[in-house]
């Protein structure tokens, strides 16, 4: 029996998620190329993603009929039995023989021809029982967190955490909000060819609902915005209206010298070159050598040239003999926003992390500083829900270095006052306004 072509693709995405740590959204962008049908890569995308966001309860369910925990095969057999017990539990079209038969096929494909019978008989008994809910196969005795974490399939340290802040009800929202798919929504860089943009979109197949908040932000579905002509001719590109709205804070005005300290993949330095104007200068900085050269690439689609890029290491003292107007410190982070869109980080994160996450982001964030002119300002953002990681390091910060205070009026669209907290920090949340989950605090000298 064939393997279809949707399958090998979501088998190949999956196999090099677990085994290399790839991103499953960089793999579907560069596999999903024109060549593969619409409708297969709508198949291919639906399980690599349903596949992981909802792992931990397939693998607990797959457990149930094996000696072995699935964490204990080889990649390629585990790979194949959450790719079927997913289909099964979660596809209606398509029938269960035939997706028990092209499972086992899979196998097969990866040269793991001894585990065929495994995945035939584990897959054929996870079918029958399909249409049961996962809460029926748990112990009575199955703690509080533990049974949120595996029947929604998230760490249950993670769990554990908010439910500490936001209580089960909360907690729930959060948790049932980060298995369904995000909306797809781009950004419009020049609102005057906001009607050949949206016509040559509707020419390409795909649906467009207008954004939340922002009138650059619209919604795509129905096909991938990145196979389509106004996006490769730079008119538009992918990104969350979240995170549309980080830049909106730092106010960039025509002659400002802006630094953006952890630029790439680039998507927030757009509007901070056309706030500056030709009279400005843009800095784009950033540790890794090959994140530079994609952001470069991604420059030369926007035919934005004139942004000056460096190699630099934010946690150090930063390689400059001037200071600047405005600097954005959008830092990396443990990403807990984006669980819902990266399904993966759930998977790869260390309780550890969010604390050590903090200490970098401190480090930068004064180095940022010490670059800061009197009458400059700083956006400090991060794409995480882990409160120290947002207000924490914006607290200690300050609590060091008393001359700087948050913004308390930040100048922003009336529309975004709706989601800024009463200490003037912005902070949005999946399961409240339907955006990835950000924190930003504009920061200025008092």
């Amino acid at each position: 029996m064939a393997i279809s072509a949707a399958r090998k693709i979501a088998y190949e995405i999956l196999r090099r998620v677990e085994s290399e740590g790839a991103y499953a959204s960089d793999l579907l962008h560069a596999e999903l190329g024109a060549n593969v049908k619409t409708v297969d890569a709508a198949l291919a995308t639906e399980i690599v993603l349903g596949v992981l966001r909802w792992q931990r309860q397939l693998d607990f369910l797959l457990d149930s009929h094996m000696k072995k925990p699935v964490s204990r095969l080889d990649v390629p057999v585990a790979v194949a039995l959450r790719m079927g017990i997913y289909q099964l539990r979660f596809l209606d079209r398509i029938p269960a023989r035939a997706i028990v038969n092209e499972s086992v096929e899979i196998v097969k494909h990866a040269r793991k021809t001894s585990a065929a019978t495994l995945v035939n008989a584990v897959l054929r008994r996870a079918g029958a029982e399909a249409k049961q809910p996962a809460e029926k196969f748990l112990f009575s005795d199955t703690s509080a967190p533990e049974r949120l974490a595996i029947l929604h399939s998230h760490p249950t340290w993670m769990v554990e955490r908010w439910l500490a802040r936001l209580g089960e009800a909360g907690t729930t929202a959060l948790l049932t909000v980060n298995n369904r798919a995000p909306r797809l929504s781009c950004a419009i860089h020049d609102d005057s060819r906001r009607d050949d943009v949206f016509s040559g979109l509707k020419h390409a197949g795909l649906r467009i609902e207008p954004g939340q908040l922002l009138r650059s932000a619209f919604a795509v579905s129905g096909g991938s915005p990145a196979r389509t002509a106004v996006f490769r001719t730079g008119k538009i590109s992918i990104q969350d209206e979240a995170s549309q709205l980080v830049p909106l804070l730092l106010d960039v005005q025509p002659g400002d010298r802006v630094l953006d300290l952890c630029a790439a993949p680039g998507g927030k330095t757009p509007p901070l070159v056309r706030g500056a104007g030709k009279s400005g200068v843009v800095v784009a900085g950033e540790r890794h050598a090959h994140r530079l050269r994609a952001m470069r690439e991604q420059l030369k689609r926007l035919n934005l040239r004139d942004v000056r890029l460096v190699e630099l290491d934010a946690e150090k003292a930063l390689p400059f003999c001037t200071k600047f107007n405005r600097i954005l410190v959008d830092a990396p982070c443990s990403g807990t926003g984006t669980v819902g869109r990266h399904p993966e980080i759930r998977w790869r994160l260390k309780p550890t992390d969010p604390a050590r996450m903090a200490t970098l982001q401190l480090a930068m964030l004064r180095n940022a500083a010490a670059l800061l002119r009197p009458d400059g300002a700083i956006v400090y953002s991060v794409c995480s829900l882990m409160p120290e990681e947002g207000p924490g390091v914006v607290a200690q910060f300050m609590a060091k270095d008393p001359r700087y205070e948050i913004d308390p009026h930040p100048p922003v669209h009336e529309q975004i006052a709706d989601l800024l907290c009463e200490d003037g920090t912005l902070l949005t949340r999946p399961d409240g306004s339907g955006l990835d989950g950000f924190f930003a605090a504009r920061i200025v000298r008092r």
